[in-house]
């Protein structure tokens, strides 16, 4: 919980790192939470009010921990645009968020498992 709440205070912080765990940790509660809204909204017949408005209110911290992912691998974040690609880019864009770390610092600076 710690790692979403983390993502969600740097909400527009597109610069720096994000590593792994961060990263998945955050993808792993927004997936439980969008799938706990979804369930509500159709258990009160509003699908997809609830739903929207919480995908809408996640998608800057989302947009901006994808892209301190894609440069902690040493990437530049405009590598995202790379999901646009029908099926082949998604499946790219989640090999790099698999990839390790660099494990010296890079020009996106310095490595976040130092910091653990």
């Amino acid at each position: 919980m710690k790692w979403y709440l983390k993502v969600l205070k740097n909400y527009v912080g597109f610069s720096g790192r994000a590593s792994r765990k961060e990263y998945w940790m955050f993808v792993l509660f927004n997936a439980i939470a969008l799938i706990i809204l979804s369930v509500v909204d159709k258990a009160l017949g509003i699908y997809p009010v609830l739903y929207g408005l919480y995908s809408l209110a996640v998608l800057l911290p989302s947009l901006a921990v994808s892209i301190r992912r894609l440069h902690d691998t040493g990437k530049s974040g405009a590598w995202i645009l790379i999901a646009l690609i029908p099926f082949v880019g998604a499946i790219i864009l989640i090999v790099f968020m698999c990839t390790d770390s660099q494990s010296n610092d890079n020009q996106y600076g310095t490595n976040p498992k130092a910091t653990y």
